[in-house]
């Protein structure tokens, strides 16, 4: 039986709603770690530092689809609470259509460039050649990727979370199976990785595509609608936290990537792009709780039911302070094994990412924290206050501390940044609940 938005959560019904898209996020993250661990093993560490370099250029243009995905659900889950689901379809459609018009524009811009973008991330020779390849047909299915974004979240709107996971199981799966035909049966390299990830993104996404074209037994539907500036200003000035983190992200990444080649050449690039695979698992419960707690709050906050807004933030950071710890626990006594399965042939990387690793997970004591009560105010309306906790967790502290921290303790103050930005981040979350508190009466 589907657990409807608008229902007064136990642990057990906020558990069993969440727990599709936690497990979507996870399971997303691994398939992803598939994707490394064949180009690593079966084409060497040169095109999986190719990968790692141009990725974060790649999601930046993704980072549209996470903006509109959750800025929209917000409103639209909001509207529906006020009871209007004509105007929350309406705002769907538009917000779907719009995601296209941008893809296919910044499908053109983006393989025009995608050249020169490698040469200034510092690609050289055959990196460079495979940063080219990778990005242009990534590029190809940006429009199928920036969707199953905007998917993600409209799913769980439509109290739908259990498609949503099987969707995502269903394309990490074929990504998995060409990634075996394509790298390890056909040997056809870095562009067997990439094809492998735009067919499984392209399937993923047909699948929910068709699902709210037709008739269906939820309460979003793709209809006629218009472009309307007001509301589109609005979820991206909502939706801007999750654009801001993953912009921010991607830039960061650049940056760790050049302070890596100067204290640890391209063994350094390889161990990031290990604790990023890695990250993903454990960052994924935290992103897909918060992504699938979202519409929830929205619903509430627009019904204005205070007292069970009141109950999801206290049930939530229970939840979460319990899970952050056995996540860093499992992380810290899992470093070495899970290094191994990228890096086994190397036992200098191997000691290097081991290392790395164990140091970064730190982070993961907090992180989940942080990433709540940027998506908590999104889930608000709120989006510059979820900007602003975005921006300062992943841009500006990280930045800081990726500078300031190796001056003092060489590349270990590389591992070491995530750790301490996150904590000046979480002081600043704690103040804005605070500072809120009589605003949104959660308290």
């Amino acid at each position: 039986m589907n657990i409807q938005l608008s229902e007064h959560f136990t642990y057990k019904r906020l558990i069993r709603f969440t727990i599709p898209t936690i497990i979507m996020m996870i399971f997303t993250s691994i398939y992803g770690v598939v994707d490394g661990i064949f180009v690593s093993n079966c084409v060497g560490s040169e095109a999986f530092a190719a990968i790692n370099l141009i990725m974060p250029a790649l999601m930046i243009l993704g980072s549209i689809g996470f903006m509109i995905g959750t800025g929209g659900s917000a409103i639209v889950s909001k509207t529906i609470g006020e009871g209007d689901t004509k105007k929350a379809n309406e705002y769907f459609s538009m917000l779907i259509y719009l995601i296209i018009v941008i893809g296919i524009i910044l499908t053109i811009v983006g393989i025009l460039f995608v050249r020169p973008i490698s040469i200034l991330l510092g690609a050289k020779g055959n990196i460079l050649e495979d940063c080219v390849t990778y990005g242009r047909v990534l590029l190809i299915a940006l429009t199928a990727f920036l969707l199953q974004n905007s998917f993600q979240s409209f799913l769980i709107v439509a109290e739908k979370p259990q498609l949503g996971l099987i969707i995502s199981i269903i394309s990490g799966v074929i990504n998995m199976l060409l990634d075996f035909l394509l790298i390890y049966v056909f040997q056809l390299g870095v562009l067997g990785a990439a094809l492998a990830t735009a067919i499984s993104q392209i399937i993923g996404v047909m699948v929910p595509f068709i699902y709210f074209v037709r008739k269906n037994s939820s309460k979003l539907r793709l209809t006629k609608t218009k472009f309307q500036l007001k509301p589109i200003l609005k979820v991206c000035s909502n939706g801007s936290s999750e654009m801001v983190t993953n912009l921010s992200m991607s830039l960061v990444n650049m940056l760790y990537n050049l302070q890596l080649m100067k204290y640890a050449g391209s063994n350094g690039v390889v161990a990031y792009g290990i604790i990023m695979y890695v990250g993903f698992i454990f960052t994924g419960t935290y992103l897909g709780y918060s992504l699938g707690s979202a519409p929830i709050i929205g619903y509430h906050y627009g019904a204005g039911n205070k007292d069970e807004l009141k109950n999801l933030l206290k049930k939530s950071l229970k939840l979460l302070l319990i899970t952050s710890i056995t996540l860093t626990a499992f992380a810290e006594l899992l470093a070495k094994p899970l290094s191994r399965i990228f890096v086994n042939y190397d036992a200098e990387l191997l000691a290097m990412t081991t290392n790395a690793i164990r140091l970064f997970a730190i982070s993961y004591l907090i992180s989940g924290l942080n990433i709540f009560a940027s998506s908590f105010f999104t889930a608000l309306n709120n989006g510059a206050v979820s900007a602003t906790i975005s921006f300062l967790r992943t841009f500006i502290f990280q930045i800081a501390m990726i500078y300031i921290l190796p001056t003092f303790m060489g590349i270990n103050g590389i591992w070491l940044a995530v750790v301490v930005a996150e904590m000046l981040a979480l002081v600043v979350s704690i103040l804005f609940f605070i500072f809120n508190r009589k605003k949104y009466d959660y308290a």
